[in-house]
């Protein structure tokens, strides 16, 4: 698959992060990982992202990393494409890149550098030596530290052709609103901030109809319908789920920093596809808190 043929995938559709699967001792475990996936997969996600922030990047060792994204890329070769989460350090996000394109990802989500802050010409330059060191696509993450603007952005754009994509994860509409006028049709964009379906419809209204899942670990069929109620502008529906759902959910996952992910590895756990527990810095969530996302997942029936 080239780079042009996954912007196309990435157009349309619904994405997901996958979990991923730790034992209860906290190691990789490949075998869930399988079973999580070989369950999410037929659903219609247009591609699903491995290793990504709600996979728990920053806490995986190389070797798991590895082994995260060859699991993702055997398990679901035949269904739908693999994107491989990268990371860190400049040096290190080249090596995770060109890991990930050797186990046969489709493409890469190029996360944050992480703490140390940069200008936005050091940012760029990091952004440019990832894409020059693979031939797969690209989607880069705008998001904490990583804050490039639409002039550098389509600088990047014209010097990598493998550049596919722009995920926003900073909820700014100015900087969203100019660097999609300002790149228009060059990249796909994908609405990335967390628990994306709350700002789904506003950034549809932006151009941006594409947006990432979390809750699609855990009630992806009601993921899916919500995104066609997106789609076909069901308010009605869209209205309703976030009354229902997502506003109550949302009580929840703002309690402590970090609860983006705990609590989407407590939902899968609450349906049957345990994930272990989140490793640290995160925390998992406490009794009462996975007793009340139980009652609204039981809510939502049957997935």
């Amino acid at each position: 698959m080239n780079p042009q043929e996954l912007k196309s995938i990435l157009s349309s559709g619904l994405l997901s992060f996958p979990v991923t699967d730790f034992d209860a001792a906290g190691d990789f475990n490949p075998a869930g990982y399988v079973r999580r996936l070989e369950w999410l997969a037929p659903y219609g996600a247009s591609a699903l992202f491995a290793a990504g922030g709600t996979g728990e990047f920053f806490s995986l060792a190389p070797d798991e990393y590895s082994a995260v994204i060859k699991t993702a890329v055997d398990t679901c070769e035949k269904s739908v494409p693999i994107l491989a989460g990268v990371g860190g350090p400049t040096r290190v996000a080249i090596q995770m890149a060109q890991e990930a394109e050797r186990l046969g990802a489709k493409g890469l989500l190029l996360l944050p550098h992480y703490l140390t802050e940069a200008s936005q010409d050091g940012v760029a330059a990091h952004v440019e030596q990832v894409c020059k060191s693979v031939k797969i696509g690209v989607v880069i993450y705008n998001r904490n530290v990583c804050r490039l603007n639409a002039t550098l952005l389509e600088q990047l754009a014209e010097r990598c052709p493998n550049l596919i994509g722009y995920k926003d994860g900073l909820g700014d509409i100015e900087l969203m609103v100019s660097i999609r006028r300002r790149l228009g049709e060059r990249l796909t964009y994908l609405g990335g901030l967390p628990t994306a379906e709350v700002y789904a419809a506003a950034y549809r209204a932006l151009g941006v109809p594409v947006y990432s899942s979390a809750v699609f670990n855990f009630i992806p069929k009601t993921a899916m319908a919500f995104y066609r109620a997106i789609a076909a502008e069901d308010h009605a529906t869209v209205g309703k789920l976030i009354d229902d759902f997502f506003l109550p959910y949302l009580d929840i996952r703002n309690r402590k920093a970090g609860y983006a992910v705990s609590i989407v590895k407590a939902g899968a756990k609450i349906v049957g596809y345990d994930a272990g527990p989140v490793r640290a810095p995160l925390t998992d969530l406490l009794p009462d808190e996975y007793e009340a996302l139980a009652k609204l997942i039981e809510a939502q029936g049957a997935q």
